[in-house]
């Protein structure tokens, strides 16, 4: 019998490392990086996101034997800001467990979306746009010219293959995270 579960989160992680290895090649040829301890765009408070993307996040609570205080952290919370941020946190982002974010965490800042010509167009923060001008008009630059930057649809069509019915629908962060750890827990109930 095969460990489906362990499968997908496998799959998961596989696309997450891709896509890492993807953004540290992008950042390398454009300069472009994340101010030190910024973490602004973790404080949206409409971040969305699927399930599939956290359950390498709920499977390590689960093996760390924190995933029950994690389920009763979420389900109590009411706050609409993401509950892995840790704005006290000293580096170079406020993420507590950025090993295991999601993939719009991943993306969002070193990313493109394809526009309806069929062109790349970079998805960034207004803090890189603002301050670091000429290595985003050169990246913009470098992407015309076919730079390889990762596009935003096709990592969540990578996620769609491994399971589509638990990356189709996207909930406020905290929601997926909770989603996450109770599909995790129910697996290994049974076990």
């Amino acid at each position: 019998m095969t460990d489906e579960l362990v499968n997908k989160i496998n799959a998961v992680q596989s696309i997450f490392d891709q896509l890492d290895r993807a953004i540290a090649s992008f950042q390398n040829e454009t300069s472009l990086h994340c101010q030190w301890g910024c973490g602004k765009c973790c404080f949206k408070p409409d971040i969305e996101a699927t399930v599939l993307e956290f359950l390498p996040f709920a499977h390590h609570l689960y093996q760390q034997g924190l995933a029950e205080a994690w389920l009763t952290k979420t389900s109590e919370s009411d706050s609409a800001v993401c509950l892995i941020l840790n704005p006290t946190q000293s580096g170079a982002g406020l993420c507590s467990q950025y090993a295991h974010r999601g993939l719009i965490c991943r993306l969002f800042g070193y990313a493109a979306r394809t526009n309806k010509y069929g062109e790349k167009e970079l998805v960034t923060c207004s803090i890189i746009k603002t301050e670091q001008v000429d290595q985003i008009e050169k990246a913009n630059e470098k992407i015309k010219l076919g730079l390889p930057v990762p596009v935003m649809h096709e990592y969540y069509m990578q996620l769609a293959s491994i399971d589509f019915d638990l990356s189709r629908d996207f909930f406020p962060i905290n929601a997926a995270i909770r989603k996450a750890i109770e599909k995790v827990l129910s697996y290994y109930a049974y076990r």
